[in-house]
């Protein structure tokens, strides 16, 4: 609707004089500012650096994990949407609406590729649990849900103590410090991330597709 159309209608409008010319002036105001330029390519900056990012943190977390084959997409639109963004950003230098998009997409992409990082929850680790007691029912349920374990006899600062090595899917780790606690809330047990193995018995979590294979992903 044209502006001053609309102008005529609410200064027609009887509903009250008073808060129509208030309406009048707030438009007035919004169509006085460069709405593009100060809003929407702050916020389009905004969107795009979130996106970038959170490709550039999943990449970080793939090379790391040795994913070889996702790592260069994941950096190829990672840079294309990094160049593009860039480009509007020198080509409005004077607008520092522009910085905050910039600046704060960068920390919102941050969190957001943590977040999904780890619910993706890709890669192993190696649970080691170290107690005193419960050990049988510890690895009963831990053969029982198809993990592979090895046993040590150790000796602690209060005793005999029995020492249970797991390497596992990261995506299964919540689930197996559940149930240790559920056994005994006592025992201790550390967590750590490794980048490859060779054989092992692993649980079953679904069969994996040839996108996953491609990718490596277990």
């Amino acid at each position: 609707m044209n502006f001053y159309i609309f102008k005529l209608i609410c200064l027609q409008f009887p509903f009250h004089k008073k808060f129509n010319f208030l309406l009048v002036m707030a438009v007035e105001q919004m169509v006085s500012i460069d709405l593009f330029n100060w809003v929407v390519l702050p916020l389009i900056i905004f969107l795009s650096r979130i996106f970038d990012v959170t490709l550039g943190t999943l990449r970080n977390v793939m090379v790391g994990k040795g994913y070889r084959n996702i790592a260069p997409v994941l950096g190829f639109f990672e840079v294309l949407i990094w160049i593009i963004v860039a480009s509007h950003v020198m080509n409005n230098l004077n607008n520092f609406a522009c910085y905050i998009g910039w600046a704060g997409g960068f920390a919102a992409g941050t969190y957001i590729g943590l977040v999904l990082e780890n619910r993706i929850a890709l890669g192993l680790q190696v649970v080691r649990i170290i107690t005193n007691k419960n050990s049988e029912e510890i690895i009963e349920a831990m053969v029982a849900a198809n993990h592979g374990l090895t046993i040590v006899d150790a000796h602690g600062a209060k005793g005999p103590v029995k020492m249970i090595y797991m390497v596992v899917k990261r995506k299964t780790v919540k689930e197996i410090v559940k149930r240790i606690m559920q056994l005994d809330n006592s025992a201790f047990y550390s967590i750590e991330d490794i980048k490859a193995v060779n054989a092992g018995v692993f649980s079953e979590s679904g069969s994996a597709n040839y996108l996953n294979r491609w990718m490596g992903i277990k």
